[in-house]
């Protein structure tokens, strides 16, 4: 017989202080440094601090080592941790076309005003293990250096000749919605959409982006241009009347062109993707300018016929907290809705053996063996 178990507070924190020790692993083994994960897990650092909302090394570092390197866990703790602070207002767009460029690369044009810059890269590399890594470090690594002076768009190339289009006019009083404030509705503009694809999990829009070069949703681009490096952040202040300087954060953005072939009242031209995000995220960029181009499907008047042009069915599932919290409650206690399912499933199975004797004549096996 199924019944109900009851746990309780001290089973509870027995489970905590089980978590402490595994996350601690063997004493022997020295603690592993905030610093050495904000400085040489990077890219884990990044990524949490993507899809976390918060440009925060060192509270992402902590999140990383608090959820053992679960790096959803760790997003959703620094999520939790992001709603919590006050807001002062909303900073100004950032220049990317001014950045301090550390990468820079183009598949469109091989020679490109301000040269391709390869940056740190795992591209070029034969992805072989090499164990020398388990030795100890160099004493002074190289490091890459930063571009000097602001580089032209790869974009301008195409936009003296008008062959893609551009960019919509920024309005400075225009309203940008907030997803951090205001639930998801649709239909949703592309800001929004925009917000959301750079806080979504980049498994998902991986896999929704490499649906669409393969056939669902046509938008197979090139790769128009990939920079990596630092803006600044200003934020505008009433009391003096200009934008204040607040520091300089680390961004990827990627551009991609999609060849569109025109309406009746437009002509045969490149159409855009966008990406960018928190820190070196290069595949999460393009992985989000893809998504995003496919988006763009209601707004260019394209038919919307694969799974990564549904806006509601990409926004609705790309977020892994929200994904994450629905797949791991089933962990949590059901009792009750099973017990009613198993009642059910127990009663189906007696009208179905009712109704099979019903038109056989056979007599059920447990009137036969009475």
């Amino acid at each position: 017989m199924y019944v109900a178990a009851k746990g309780g507070e001290w089973a509870i924190e027995s489970a905590h202080r089980l978590l402490a020790h595994e996350r601690r692993g063997d004493p022997g083994v020295p603690e592993l440094s905030l610093a050495q994960i904000s400085e040489q897990l990077t890219l884990a650092v990044d990524r949490v601090m993507n899809e976390g909302s918060l440009y925060d090394r060192e509270l992402a570092a902590i999140a990383i080592r608090q959820a053992r390197g679960d790096l959803i866990e760790a997003i959703f703790l620094v999520r939790a941790f992001r709603a919590t602070l006050p807001r002062f207002g909303a900073s100004e767009p950032v220049n990317t076309g001014a950045m301090d460029v550390r990468r820079r690369i183009s598949a469109t044009f091989k020679d490109i005003p301000g040269g391709q810059i390869l940056g740190p890269t795992f591209d070029y590399t034969h992805r072989l293990l090499e164990p020398e890594l388990g030795a100890q470090p160099p004493a002074e690594p190289a490091r890459a250096s930063a571009a000097d002076g602001a580089m032209p768009r790869v974009t301008d190339v195409l936009l003296h000749e008008d062959l893609i289009e551009r960019s919509p006019p920024a309005g400075p009083d225009a309203p940008v919605g907030d997803l951090t404030q205001v639930p998801l509705a649709f239909p949703a503009d592309r800001d929004l959409r925009l917000q959301n694809l750079a806080r979504g999990d980049e498994g998902f829009l991986l896999a929704l982006g490499y649906s669409t070069q393969r056939g669902y949703g046509r938008t197979h681009p090139f790769a128009g241009e990939i920079r990596l490096g630092e803006v600044e952040v200003s934020l505008s202040a009433e009391e003096v009347g200009f934008p204040v300087p607040l520091g300089r954060i680390t961004v990827t953005e990627c551009q991609t062109f999609n060849q569109f072939r025109g309406t009746a009242s437009e002509p045969p031209r490149f159409t855009r993707g966008y990406g960018l995000g928190f820190g070196h995220c290069e595949r999460k960029a393009m992985a989000m300018a893809l998504v995003d181009r496919a988006l763009r499907a209601r707004e260019l008047g394209e038919e919307i016929k694969a799974p990564a042009q549904d806006e509601e069915f990409v926004l609705s599932h790309s977020d892994n907290i929200q994904s994450t919290g629905f797949v791991e409650h089933l962990k949590l206690p059901h009792y009750v809705d099973f017990q009613a399912e198993l009642g059910l499933v127990r009663r189906m199975r007696a009208e179905f053996a009712a109704a099979v004797a019903g038109t056989t004549g056979a007599v059920p096996v447990s009137e036969a063996a009475e």
